[in-house]
């Protein structure tokens, strides 16, 4: 098959994150199968034209805005198997895997329309909650094409997503429960350099002890790191060493160490930015609790990295996909509001049994996830005669 993925960010950009992964972690294994596949994405200062990884072309062009317009216009020609992806192809593509982070590419329109070509919709979860950071005007024309043009367009489209509560959003706007494919995240194995026996299980956490949290996240607003250096705050008079590692990078940095020092523990946070995959887990391996104190997550694929290093997980049950990726009580702890993720994580740190069972419990739990099957359930998708 010819494959066309269809994403505005890759894992290079500075503010990719755990969805860009999945699709490149895809299209690998489709390469690896013997597919032609075009990961089609917006380009940044460093990022090289056409280069191609693990038997994948990657093309590049536009910004946040402009990557949708100039794919709109390659997805044309390549229908004519002209431009950039017909060119990277030999052709037009036979199915096109549109990922939709709040605006789909409508691949539906511009690829399949009047053509041979298939569009699968990916997304990770519906954008509600993350609209209005992008101002009254842009949020709510972004809610409606998300959560009513885009459904009246695919509606003969079948739809990929990650998490059970990512599934029933859809549902609720509209699309048909039989045409979404549930295809949980992989996880990489943890680099061989990185790898530690060491365990928050048999960690004695005491008071006045150095406890290490750590959340890995884009800096962005609904991420709300702010909460997790709230946390640490309120920590900090019984355990004076505690330290919170902030593993990312993203536009809100600044604000960020602006905020740990009005809160008076810029001393006790340590923005570590972009790291190496050996680092990060490093860092991970190190740390007793992972916070992920989102306002939305489809899956929340640091919370399964965290989860090889036998490191529990401390977010909101209000954040949709929490409540699948982390099993509430067993490897991790899910809490109401931000007074109960406090009280959430002073709970694992006071009680070492509690953390030796999630930290067996969590190890256990990542065992059972691998991008080799996440993306043979991708390809058997997109093989289905049903795509349309």
């Amino acid at each position: 098959m010819k494959i066309l993925l269809l994403c505005w960010r890759d894992t290079g950009h500075p503010e990719g994150g755990g969805s860009e992964r999945y699709l490149e972690r895809v299209a690998a294994y489709l390469a690896q199968q013997g597919h032609q596949v075009v990961f089609r994405t917006a380009s940044y200062p460093g990022a090289p034209e056409l280069p191609e990884r693990d038997g994948v072309v990657f093309s590049r062009a536009g910004g946040n805005f402009s990557v949708y317009v100039r794919a709109w216009a390659a997805m044309v020609a390549a229908r004519f198997g002209a431009g950039s992806i017909g060119n990277a192809l030999g052709g037009r593509p036979d199915v096109v895997v549109d990922t939709q982070n709040g605006v789909p590419f409508f691949a539906r329109i511009f690829s399949s329309a009047l053509a041979r070509t298939s569009t699968v919709l990916l997304t990770h979860h519906c954008h509600r909650e993350q609209w209005p950071v992008a101002g009254p005007v842009v949020a709510k024309l972004g809610w409606f094409i998300e959560s009513r043009l885009s459904p009246l367009i695919h509606r003969r489209c079948r739809y990929i997503t990650v998490s059970e509560p990512s599934a029933a959003e859809l549902v609720n706007l509209g699309v048909d429960a039989d045409r979404i494919e549930i295809i949980r995240n992989g996880v990489d194995p943890i680099p061989e350099e990185a790898r530690s026996t060491a365990g928050v299980g048999d960690a004695a956490i005491v008071k006045g002890e150095a406890p290490h949290l750590v959340t890995l996240s884009r800096l962005v607003p609904h991420k709300q790191i702010e909460h997790a250096i709230d946390v640490l705050a309120d920590l900090v008079e019984d355990y004076p060493g505690a330290i919170l590692d902030v593993i990312g990078s993203g536009w809100w940095h600044d604000n960020l160490v602006e905020y740990a020092g009005q809160k008076g523990v810029a001393d006790h946070v340590v923005f570590h930015g972009q790291v190496s995959e050996a680092d990060k887990h490093r860092i991970l391996s190190g740390a007793c609790i992972h916070m992920m104190p989102s306002r939305k997550e489809g899956w929340g694929l640091a919370v399964i990295e965290s989860a090889q290093h036998g490191v529990p997980t401390v977010g909101y049950r209000s954040s949709a996909g929490l409540n699948d990726s982390v099993n509430d009580g067993e490897t991790g702890l899910l809490a109401d509001d931000e007074a109960d993720l406090a009280e959430k994580t002073r709970k694992i740190l006071a009680d070492p049994e509690l953390r030796r069972r999630m930290a067996e419990a969590c190890v256990a739990r990542a065992d059972e996830f691998g991008w080799d099957k996440t993306a043979a359930a991708v390809l058997k998708v997109l093989e289905s005669p049903r795509v349309r």
